[in-house]
């Protein structure tokens, strides 16, 4: 039995990472196997490429270079964690996978979302989320929200303007038009117990289709 791979998206301060853990914890109380991860990250190679990508201090680094690591990272952390844990039947819920490249490098960088996209394709063979959330905030709130957060990690991209965070907005509006059926629309505006709720509805609906 393969296990389904669903994905949580969304600009910097969107929340999404506290819904997953949450959402996590709910499945794992109704009997569900569910691996939660991250990228970059999940594993101590794509770790180490994540402390690269996203230290403070590296501001020169190239976007080439940039998406590279990500890709890179993205590779590993599938085939040596993703992949296995499907095998085994369980919903990976993921933090972060190509739609923020997609978004992020290709878009907000100015490399071109379909430049970004082949160069992903060859670090995942195709392997695609079976669902997606993106978690809808505006860019200025988001960064609000980050400031207000005194404990939450910040790295490199919280370092860019506002500009940035707005192309990063629109480009994940225009991957909801172009994967309508995959990805879905989270309202994050909310208070965390609703956002929750709206998250846990949409993929209990998922898993019962």
């Amino acid at each position: 039995m393969s296990g389904y791979f669903i994905t949580f998206e969304g600009g910097e301060g969107a929340g999404k990472s506290t819904i997953l853990h949450r959402i996590a914890n709910r499945l794992q109380e109704e009997g569900y196997r569910v691996l939660t991860t991250r990228e970059p990250g999940g594993i101590p190679i794509a770790e180490k490429i994540r402390d690269v990508i996203l230290d403070k201090e590296h501001t020169t680094m190239d976007a080439k270079t940039e998406a590279l690591l990500y890709a890179a990272a993205r590779r590993q952390h599938l085939v040596e964690k993703v992949i296995p844990a499907l095998k085994e039947g369980q919903i990976v819920l993921c933090d972060r996978f190509v739609d923020s490249s997609l978004a992020y490098q290709g878009y907000a960088r100015g490399l071109g979302m379909e430049e970004v996209y082949h160069i992903n394709q060859f670090a995942i063979d195709g392997k695609t989320p079976d669902l997606t959330l993106l978690f809808d905030i505006s860019p200025e709130k988001g960064i609000q929200r980050i400031h207000n957060n005194q404990h939450r990690e910040t790295n490199r991209l919280d370092q860019e303007n506002t500009t940035f965070h707005q192309n990063v907005y629109h480009a994940y509006q225009k991957l909801v038009e172009k994967f309508p059926n995959r990805i879905k629309r989270i309202d994050a505006n909310f208070d965390i117990i609703e956002v929750e709720e709206m998250t846990y509805t949409t993929i209990k609906s998922f898993l019962r289709t």
